[in-house]
């Protein structure tokens, strides 16, 4: 449905503040307060409304938007208990929802947005959103707006349309006055829209706007700039068992059961996040959609005929971005998938970024998909980490100094510098994996040698030169909105991220491994090494390294200490096996896992099941309730490993356990 000429708040609907007092979000849903912006602040609003917060993993088990929307914010606990029960955000009458700043920060996942849509809400306010969020409400034809509309609404005031489309792109601006990316799509292929041209002249460019620029539908030798919209084709992609099924239900709906795709050899499905389910006793209600999402995905891999990711015999090929980089990501390519952490990709020189079912399932039909080009940050490594640091660490340091300032904010992360030599691809694949974790739109890192023998020997047959040839480089004069910024990796020390947010960063004190500021003591019940993040070789290696040196000292894990290793695909498994890491492992009594997301989906083994639990985790982001109702930090897989054997959060430190 097209959005008003003018927008209004309509008569006897109602607007919901999610507060940072849980009593004033209850006196609201039960229908005993009708707060208005002038009584509040910004600050009076929650900041970082999480995509796991508004839709839960277990929510996301619905692919209907009208039964997903049934438990819109099911994450949202206060005192042990939903503050907004079930239906209660549907029934309550509400076309408006406000909160404060980084609206919809975490997964990709469209379902938050559906959530809200479905219950009736029209309007989403806040006073900044992360951008996959933004883009979702976008293509879900959900307006969005600061506070300072509200105020004006909730005085009686309509706002014309024209206001809403103020900041965005000309094509975005389409797209939003058409009610959304699917009526936008068909109004486009009948001929009934008119796309602005691309007028940007010769300029220098940064690495991402390099490959957009390479990718501009119908264009050869284009520059484009931030700002400009802009459709391009699209090299591949993927979908998961979280979303495939919506994906096909999208597509079933919007085009018919017979729909075809046009390129359907650049894109696959992967089943990896659900395959441990069963594994976790708050899941078992749900196997039965559970089951229905694998069918359902099942059905649209046949349909479609993409590639087929999808378990054998129960078992996982792997994380979708892992096996990605592993096979289908080149240097220079434009890559989109239904995951937050596609951006994982741009550790081979390529530009990739998650996107909602619609999108997706709008760009695999078409083969091209709008993008407003964005504006870039770059870091300039220097130097060498310490061997008791790695990427992980620097990856916290990023988000503590430069994500908290909103810096990275829907920005493009570029990594550069002759620091990046010292890092091993694994390493780079987590730089550019936790870039969502900053709210940037993606990470590029820059290629070289490394970069096109690691490719060549995970692809048997590929042309080196070739892949060189795709390769992208910043010009010297390229423009960088979030500046250029040094980083001496040699001053990065072990990073522990507080419980609640990824940028909740605490150094450690390198001399004995204690942690700076206000820690202290934390004993833990869990340490899990796995996901995307932490699953790859590399990653293994830093267990391994901890472990061995316990093991040969005599150490076990401590019986009431749970540790658990999950491997990022059946490639990393092989190669650990391979090195007789493995025996070490089951020595030091650690639990390893088949390929899967896991915990860090909270959806198998490593999940916390009280709240009084404390984990510590190498996963990607610590969102209240991510993995579990209990206490959840974040570390470098030495230091989770080393807080294994010490049962409480320490900082690696060679020679630990000779005495």
């Amino acid at each position: 449905m097209k959005p008003p000429a003018v927008f209004r708040l309509t008569p006897g609907k109602r607007v919901l503040f999610l507060t940072k007092d849980p009593e004033l979000i209850r006196r609201q849903i039960r229908g005993e307060l009708d707060l208005r912006m002038r009584d509040l602040s910004v600050d009076d609003l929650l900041d970082d409304v999480n995509t796991d917060v508004m839709t839960p993993a277990w929510v996301c088990f619905q692919y209907r938007p009208e039964d997903i929307a049934r438990e819109a914010y099911a994450g949202l606990i206060a005192d042990g208990e939903r503050l907004i029960p079930r239906d209660a955000l549907k029934n309550g009458g509400f076309e408006v929802i406000v909160s404060g700043y980084r609206k919809g920060t975490g997964s990709s996942r469209e379902t938050a947005v559906q959530a809200e849509k479905y219950c009736g809400i029209r309007l989403a306010i806040a006073a900044s959103f992360a951008p996959i969020h933004a883009r979702n409400n976008i293509n879900q034809g959900v307006l969005m707006a600061g506070h300072d509309v509200l105020l004006r609404l909730q005085d009686g005031e309509g706002v014309p349309l024209q206001e809403f489309l103020r900041g965005h792109d000309p094509i975005t601006r389409l797209i939003i006055a058409h009610g959304g990316l699917f009526p936008f799509a068909k109004a486009l292929e009948a001929g009934r829209v008119e796309l602005p041209p691309l007028t940007t002249g010769p300029r220098p460019m940064t690495m991402g706007e390099k490959i957009l620029a390479r990718h501009v539908l119908g264009a050869e030798n284009a520059f484009v700039k931030p700002g400009d919209a802009v459709l391009v084709e699209v090299d591949g992609g993927y979908s998961h068992d979280f979303t495939s099924a919506q994906v096909h239900y999208f597509l079933q709906q919007e085009y018919g059961p017979d729909y075809r795709l046009r390129h359907p050899e650049r894109f696959a499905a992967f089943e990896d996040h659900l395959v441990y389910a069963d594994q976790v006793a708050r899941f078992r209600p749900f196997l039965g959609q559970v089951e229905t999402m694998r069918r359902l995905q099942r059905e649209f891999q046949r349909h479609a005929t993409v590639g087929d990711f999808l378990t054998r015999d129960g078992v996982s090929p792997g994380i979708c971005h892992e096996v990605a980089r592993e096979k289908l990501v080149s240097p220079g390519d434009f890559i989109q998938a239904t995951d937050s952490h596609t951006c994982m990709g741009g550790c081979n020189n390529a530009l990739a970024w998650g996107v909602g079912a619609t999108e997706y399932a709008n760009l695999i039909k078409s083969g091209f998909t709008l993008v407003e080009v964005p504006e870039s940050i770059r870091f300039e490594l220097v130097g060498e980490l310490a061997d008791t640091v790695t990427a992980k660490d620097v990856m916290l340091y990023v988000l503590l100094h430069f994500a908290r300032r909103q810096l990275t904010l829907n920005r493009v992360m570029e990594f550069t510098g002759p620091g990046l030599r010292t890092l091993s691809m694994d390493e780079r694949a987590t730089l550019a994996n936790m870039a969502t974790e900053c709210s940037a739109r993606g990470a590029v890192v820059a290629a070289d040698d490394e970069t096109f023998a690691w490719i060549a020997a995970h692809r048997p047959g590929t042309d080196v030169a070739a892949l060189a040839a795709r390769a992208v480089a910043p010009d010297p004069d390229a423009e960088y909105a979030g500046g250029v910024h040094v980083i001496d990796l040699s001053s990065i020390r072990p990073m522990v991220a507080d419980p609640g947010d990824p940028d909740r960063g605490i150094p450690s004190d390198p001399t004995n491994g204690a942690w700076v500021d206000e820690l202290g003591e934390v004993p833990i019940d869990i340490a899990y090494g796995g996901s995307c993040t932490a699953g790859k070789m590399d990653d293994l290696a830093f267990y391994h390294r901890v472990v061995k040196e316990a093991v040969d000292h005599g150490r076990r894990v401590p019986e009431r200490v749970s540790f658990l290793i999950q491997f990022g695909s059946e490639t990393v498994e092989r190669w650990a096996r391979e090195r007789g890491m493995v025996e070490d492992f089951e020595r030091a009594g650690v639990r390893l896992i088949k390929p899967g997301c896991g915990a860090c989906i909270g959806c198998g083994p490593g999940v916390s099941e009280r709240p009084d639990q404390v984990t510590v985790s190498a996963i990607n982001r610590n969102y209240k309730g991510r993995s579990g109702p209990g206490k959840l930090y974040l570390a470098s897989p030495l230091t989770v490993a080393a807080s294994a054997f010490a049962g409480r959060i320490t900082a690696y430190r060679p020679g630990m356990f000779a005495g």
